[in-house]
């Protein structure tokens, strides 16, 4: 089976009618993957409609080159960047604005089901966990350099793991007598250090997810790339973000909040209802999650929370 058919779009529908295509309309696919998304974004496009992809995992990019259509679309460029340079990206393309941006975080089917990528406990494979292979460092090389409490900070902090001290403790232990080079290793080291977990949750669950998360700098990237997607979007243009984990979630949540709020005025304050700041964006609807059907299609869309808001006339 070729590889773009064993990766299931979460929320392909759902996300793509809430960004409210216009036909003659410029948007932004973030987070390319296996052009899911992208491929029924141009479905709505017409001749002048335009969509600009970007993905950082080589992988994903030959991908789309290798598909054919609608790939070979005049009206489409895949571009091989992480969202956090979205600025530099459209600034090279000579566009200033555009009506609409999807995210959708996180990692990809094929990520996690390419053994030699590192991102799975389920294969025994070199320990790389890099989105954007070209370049950075690798899990391996991070954890034999890492401090015993940054190592603790990361567990703790992106794996909302209780026991990251233990983990911690056990990993530099370990790297003084053999080199963390494997996912197996990591797995049983993790095992040996997580006293209890939830049945039938691998005790290494959390740990692999903040480790990612740290290599790529998620979250980093992703509370830099929502304040360019605001500057960047149209007045009515959508951002729609598709998130995995509560902490992505939890940023995308606040940060919208905030832009929807604008400035706070002291209480009791007497002033028109006309003159109350407009904040940068609106909210649309609540947040969205897979249904029933797709679940059962598609069990990794458990975790999945859609948040949409639209861009504001306010400067």
């Amino acid at each position: 089976m070729s590889e773009e058919l064993t990766h299931t779009t979460v929320l392909l529908s759902e996300a793509v009618a809430a960004l409210a295509i216009k036909p003659d309309g410029i948007y932004v696919d973030c987070t390319f993957g296996r052009g899911g998304h992208s491929a029924l974004i141009l479905q709505h496009l017409g001749a002048s409609g335009r969509l600009i992809a970007l993905d950082k995992d080589l992988a994903a990019i030959a991908c789309g080159r290798q598909m054919g259509k609608p790939w070979n679309d005049t009206r489409f460029q895949l571009v091989h960047s992480g969202f956090a340079q979205l600025s530099e990206v459209l600034d090279g393309l000579g566009i200033e604005k555009v009506d609409g941006i999807l995210l959708d975080l996180g990692v990809s089917s094929p990520q996690l089901d390419e053994a030699e990528r590192g991102f799975s406990f389920r294969f025994d494979a070199m320990l790389d966990m890099r989105m954007d292979t070209s370049k950075g460092m690798t899990a391996a090389q991070w954890l034999a350099t890492a401090e015993e409490s940054l190592l603790a900070e990361v567990i703790h902090d992106y794996g909302e793991e209780r026991f990251a001290r233990q983990i911690a403790r056990s990993l530099v232990a370990a790297r003084e007598t053999q080199p963390i080079e494997t996912t197996g290793q990591l797995v049983e080291l993790v095992s040996q250090a997580v006293r209890t977990r939830e049945p039938g949750k691998n005790p290494a669950t959390r740990t692999f997810q903040a480790i990612r998360i740290y290599i790529n700098q998620e979250l980093a990237e992703l509370e830099r790339v929502l304040p360019t997607c605001v500057a960047r979007l149209k007045t009515g243009g959508r951002l729609v973000v598709i998130s995995f984990h509560s902490l992505e979630d939890r940023m995308v949540k606040h940060f919208v909040r905030d832009m929807v709020e604008a400035d706070k005025l002291p209480r009791n304050v007497p002033i028109r209802a006309s003159e109350v700041p407009q904040g940068k964006l609106r909210g649309v609807g609540k947040a969205v999650r897979a249904g029933q059907t797709e679940l059962q299609l598609n069990p990794r869309a458990r975790s999945a929370v859609m948040r949409v808001a639209e861009r504001s006339d306010a400067a």
